[in-house]
């Protein structure tokens, strides 16, 4: 496990790897700036909408007031939304992913598996709606898991299986249905659960590093793609 990430490492600083990051975090940032953006907008028209019910209800004198803590719900929306773009990452990525899956997996068959056949460019539509549900399901599990944040320590761990178990699911599987049908690729992954959760943590330490996790799908996709070929030689 450790040989196959030192080589995903090794590779995201090849000439291709490097083109299809600068793609990856640009698209990646638009999303979050985009998210912020409507999240923030949301909240502060609820916001208002909330300050002008309670200057109706309580009458004029509680103007300045709601105001005042309008203003300050504001600013703490602002913080938590940069705060929750952390946790909103993986999220992204699985968007993000789906994008360049194919293009990343090409580079690593061809410079590793160069006397093997290459696998299949998945249909856009078919890696699209992989990465949306794996999106979807992302949120459902995060708003989960979040509560648990409050607990220290355990939310944080809580937190992180989380994401080991939602990218290397959607990573792994990404990687292996170049080469079988959707529901073969589904039934491998289950059947190597403890290797490709293995895998998992190993992209939910990288998508915890600021910065450097907008490289996250080129790195778990790699990672990915030599577990699979280790797996499917296996079988």
């Amino acid at each position: 496990m450790l040989a196959a990430a030192i080589k995903a490492l090794n590779q995201m600083f090849s000439p291709p790897f490097r083109a299809v990051l600068m793609r990856s975090v640009g698209l990646a940032l638009v999303l979050i700036v985009f998210i912020g953006i409507a999240l923030h907008r949301l909240l502060v028209w609820l916001a208002s909408l909330g300050e002008t019910w309670a200057e109706t209800l309580l009458g004029a004198y509680a103007h300045t007031p709601m105001v005042i803590v309008a203003w300050a719900i504001s600013i703490i929306v602002g913080l938590g939304i940069v705060v929750g773009s952390v946790f909103l990452m993986p999220v992204v990525t699985a968007l993000v992913g789906s994008f360049f899956v194919d293009e990343i997996a090409l580079d690593v068959e061809r410079a590793y598996y160069p006397d093997q056949p290459p696998g299949k460019a998945l249909p856009p539509t078919v890696a699209i709606v992989e990465g949306v549900k794996t999106a979807l399901l992302a949120i459902v599990v995060y708003l989960v898991a979040v509560p648990f944040l409050l607990f220290g320590g355990i939310g944080a761990v809580i937190f992180f299986l989380a994401a080991a178990y939602l990218l290397s699911r959607e990573y792994f599987e990404l990687a292996a249905m170049r080469f079988h049908p959707v529901a073969q690729a589904k039934a491998m992954r289950k059947m190597n659960q403890g290797t490709v959760f293995l895998a998992g943590l190993l992209i939910a330490a990288f998508v915890s590093i600021p910065i450097v996790n907008l490289a996250t799908p080129l790195f778990a996709m790699a990672l990915m793609v030599h577990v699979h070929k280790q797996v499917a030689a296996k079988t």
